[in-house]
């Protein structure tokens, strides 16, 4: 069998659409936050998901000191956040923490208000994998909302997604 080469894989990968999320973090380690399409449920009980985040990511120890995340599930609307949370921009990360549309209250992790859903919790886990953490969270906090489309990305590009009906 002839071994599966990066670029193969990340060609395969960019062909399997993902939800895209803005994955944030504030404590004594400091605030950042990441786009990142690499989330996944893990189980109900407890509620438990995964993030993948690469270990040479400037936030991956800010991420691990702070012990706490959310995860922000991004509308079709926000694909221009995505990009800022991506590194697509040249905008500081601070100056993206300054904007108002962040959640005032009954947030302990940055919270975006029109995120269509919310995950907050605890980092229970790390697992090294290759280039990157698995990072286990089981939640203490989920917030959804009802209306509006999500945002995906396949073939290197983001992509709205609206509700049926």
């Amino acid at each position: 069998m002839i071994p599966v080469s990066q670029t193969e894989f990340r060609q395969a990968m960019a062909h399997l659409p993902a939800g895209v999320n803005i994955i944030t973090t504030q404590g004594s380690a400091g605030r950042c936050g990441i786009t990142a399409s690499a989330v996944c449920s893990v189980t109900d009980s407890p509620p438990t998901i995964l993030v993948c985040v690469n270990r040479s990511s400037a936030s991956h120890p800010i991420f691990e000191r702070n012990g706490r995340l959310c995860v922000n599930v991004l509308s079709s609307e926000q694909e221009e956040l995505a990009k800022h949370f991506a590194g697509m921009t040249q905008v500081p990360m601070e100056e993206r923490f300054g904007w108002d549309i962040w959640e005032d209250a009954g947030a302990d992790q940055p919270a975006l208000r029109d995120a269509i859903v919310k995950l907050q919790g605890r980092i229970c886990d790390f697992k090294e994998v290759g280039s990157h953490s698995v990072i286990f969270v089981q939640l203490d906090r989920i917030a959804v909302r009802e209306d509006g489309g999500s945002l995906v990305y396949f073939n290197r590009h983001f992509h709205g997604v609206q509700r049926a009906g």
